[in-house]
Formats: C-alpha cells, structure tokens, sequence
C-alpha cells in the first residue's frame, strides 16, 4: 500500500488552519519544500516529516494511521468554495478536503498586475482553464500567449509556466489540474 504523503499533509495542515507559508516559517523550511512534498514532487526523509509535523503538531504514527473520509460532496454554493489564494490572487476551491481526490478545480481571480511569481511553476500533471473576464498572460517554456475571455489552456505541468493579470481590469479563469497541487 502506497501512503499519499502530500495529500495527507495537505489535507492536515488545512484542517489545521496553516497556509504552506506558516508552517515552513514555523519548522524553519522554504515555502518550497512544503510546496514540493504535498505536491508529491519530492518524498522527504523521516526526519524532514518529523520536523515538519511538529509543527501541525502531530506524530508520525497518528500521521500514518490517519485516515481522512474521502468527500462524498457533490455540489457546493459559490459561498462554499475555499479561498487558497493570497495577495492579488484569489484562488477559490471547490472542496476544502482533497485527500484522495486526483482532480482540484479552480475559479481564480487575478488582480491586474498580478501574477504567480517570477520563478516559473514546474509540477506533475496536467493543467488547463478557461478564461472568463480579462485578460491573461500565460507562458509556457519559451512561448507567451495573452488570453482572453473565452480562450483556454491546457499542457503538461511539468513544463515551466507562470500566469498574470494584463490590463485594467481583474481577470477571472476556471481552472483543473491534475493531480491537485496546491
């Protein structure tokens, strides 16, 4: 039996009200690594996840022995979706509880000039959207698009990508990616 540590984690540091920001503060880690194992693009060692569950806090044995009840929700009202975004993004997520769950959908709200960093996003999966209102610039390895409403996306995500907000206006988009990496 294979253990999803990053959704595990994911689902426990939520529950625990931590954004990844908080709790790589408090176990002195980058935001990154955090990132990067509940992505599951990078297994950690045991004593990394020692650290990292102190500061949950829970114990390696609860952790492995927890068993989240996969959601059995299916429909959500606009007042239901779970804000993950932060600054100028708002990233608003159907279902708080991912665990188990291979496909993460979005409704994401850039404000203008906003952007998902410098650095380049690089995850497993695959990843797509539609774009509602506004304008977005989406890059893609060396190639740069701006969309607007009605246009779409859809690649591999492990090739470097980064999205932002071009014009006066908010830009809203409908977003899946698989598996859910947030």
């Amino acid at each position: 039996m294979t253990v999803d540590i990053g959704n595990r984690l994911r689902y426990l540091r939520i529950r625990n009200n931590l954004s990844q920001r908080q709790l790589a503060k408090r176990v002195g880690v980058t935001n990154s690594t955090i990132s990067l194992i509940e992505s599951n693009a990078s297994n950690p060692s045991v004593g990394a996840l020692k650290r990292i569950l102190d500061g949950i806090p829970i114990g390696l044995a609860e952790f492995f022995a927890f068993e989240p009840d996969k959601p059995n929700k299916a429909f959500y009202r606009a007042d239901e979706l779970t804000e993950i975004g932060k600054g100028g993004l708002s990233y608003r997520q159907i279902g708080d509880n991912l665990f188990g769950r291979s496909l993460q959908i979005l409704k994401e709200c850039y404000q203008p000039g906003a952007d998902t960093g410098k650095v380049l996003l690089t995850h497993e999966g695959e990843e797509g959207g539609i774009v509602l209102s506004g304008r977005l610039e989406v890059t893609v390895d060396d190639e740069r698009r701006i969309l607007g409403p009605g246009d779409a996306y859809y690649f591999e995500s492990r090739r470097p990508h980064r999205f932002r907000c071009v014009g006066p206006v908010p830009c809203e988009v409908i977003s899946a990616c698989t598996p859910p990496s947030f």
